[in-house]
């Protein structure tokens, strides 16, 4: 946990710092949305990833109410140490803390009580282990949704892409490096090593699309194609991790 919360809070943001500064991006709703979404770890679709690309999926599991509540507790840290404290006033957080309730803490109650039952029903025990499928389905599903109902924004702003995909990519090669090289100073085992390379090159875009969305008219446009171009790098990418993250971290 020490070695997720120093990769992810620590180096990342560290990483996302000279990559602005190497692409001197000054465009306030640019700037805002690679913020928005680089500097907050993915606790939802990164679990399915890690699964697949056989690292620790339970320990990803087991990290996701700390690194939500920690990038809520941080975000506004690190907009002031970019100079960037005013952007942070712009925001409301009531869209924030809605989808933590609604996608986290909700699901997770439900999960719960149906483990908790199921070990004593067996209707509620063979339903379990008949919809264990069902998550990637409908990941793929809510992927689909989010992604088809702001994908116009992009296509309206095509100029932005040349300016942040290159980001994007860059991000998504020295990230697993970073989560990787976090591990090894803990002397962590190969599973564990796989999950940090995926937490800390899997971004929250799903999360804080409502965060951008609340954001004044004049930078929600710009703001939210920002943060749908990198989940569309992104899930790009998660395709080569999977398999080429096993191979590399032995």
């Amino acid at each position: 946990m020490i070695a997720l919360v120093l990769s992810n809070f620590v180096l990342i943001p560290i990483l996302v710092f000279c990559l602005i500064s190497l692409f001197n991006i000054t465009s306030t709703a640019i700037l805002i949305g690679i913020m928005l979404v680089l500097l907050t770890p993915c606790i939802d679709y990164v679990v399915v990833f890690t699964s697949l690309g056989k690292g620790n999926a339970q320990y990803m599991l087991f990290s996701t109410p700390i690194l939500f509540i920690l990038q809520i507790i941080l975000l506004p840290l690190y907009f002031a140490i970019f100079n960037k404290e005013n952007l942070f006033t712009s925001i409301d957080l009531a869209p924030f803390v809605q989808s933590f309730i609604i996608f986290i803490v909700l699901p997770l109650v439900i999960a719960m009580l149906l483990q908790y039952f199921s070990k004593r029903t067996l209707i509620i025990a063979k339903t379990l282990n008949i919809t264990e499928w069902l998550p990637e389905i409908f990941m793929s599903f809510v992927l689909f949704s989010v992604v088809g109902s702001q994908i116009h924004k992009i296509t309206h702003d095509l100029n932005i892409l040349a300016t942040v995909v290159l980001i994007y990519i860059i991000f998504m090669i020295i990230a697993p490096y970073i989560g990787y090289m976090s591990g090894k100073l803990f002397a962590l085992e190969t599973e564990t090593l796989r999950t940090l390379a995926f937490s800390s090159s899997t971004r929250n875009a799903l999360v804080v699309l409502p965060l951008a969305l609340s954001l004044p008219d004049r930078l929600v446009t710009i703001t939210t194609t920002v943060i749908i171009t990198q989940t569309l790098v992104e899930l790009t990418g998660e395709i080569f991790y999977i398999k080429v993250i096993p191979k590399l971290i032995k």
